[in-house]
């Protein structure tokens, strides 16, 4: 879901900024490929902006699974999201669309505002990875696109899940220390929230 910050992705833009950086444990290095993907498919090589992080939870994949996919409930998990909407029917699927709602702080450059961004699906394997991506607009702040991409692997301590984000963009590629941070802030408080409901 910063400052620049979103998970428009993802966007994470406000996620971030609104709670406090801090997550799990690392995982082996085995755990994590080198340049992950869904499907071949992974965040945008050539953006300047740009975040990854992993954990492993101690809960069933079914549950974690559950609670990134079923958009509609992400405000029920993550106080950063204020609002979440199916765009077309049934479980997600490639090329489902979700519309969500997120406060973004204001920066330096840019006003506090709630960004409102349209994510598609760009790839999904059921139980181990998804990868959407979108624009995120607000008042006085608009990134192009953001790809977020979402992995989850068994590992002997629990699930290991990795995410990482691209931003590209003028307004945000205009001040990259401040956009990379928010982004950063915003995934590191995803993972720390989706932990967090699976566990519990």
């Amino acid at each position: 879901m910063p400052s620049i910050r979103t998970t428009a992705l993802t966007l994470t833009l406000a996620l971030a900024v609104t709670a406090t950086v801090g997550i799990a444990a690392a995982p082996t290095a085995e755990a994590t490929p080198r340049h992950p993907t869904c499907r071949g498919e992974g965040v945008d090589p050539s953006a300047l902006i740009r975040y990854s992080t992993d954990t492993v939870i101690d809960a069933p994949l079914t549950t974690i699974w559950k609670l990134q996919t079923e958009v509609q409930r992400w405000p029920t998990w993550q106080p950063p999201v204020l609002t979440a909407d199916r765009l077309d029917p049934g479980p997600l699927h490639k090329g489902s669309r979700f519309l969500w709602t997120t406060p973004a702080p204001a920066t330096p450059t840019t006003p506090a505002t709630t960004l409102a961004i349209t994510s598609t699906v760009r790839q999904l394997h059921n139980h181990h990875c998804i990868l959407w991506s979108g624009p995120a607009t607000g008042k006085g702040l608009h990134i192009d696109e953001g790809v977020h991409l979402w992995t989850f692997k068994k590992v002997s301590n629990g699930i290991h899940v990795h995410t990482e984000e691209t931003w590209t963009g003028a307004q945000v590629e205009s001040d990259i220390p401040t956009a990379t941070q928010a982004l950063g802030t915003g995934l590191e408080a995803w993972l720390r929230d989706l932990k967090r409901a699976a566990e519990k």
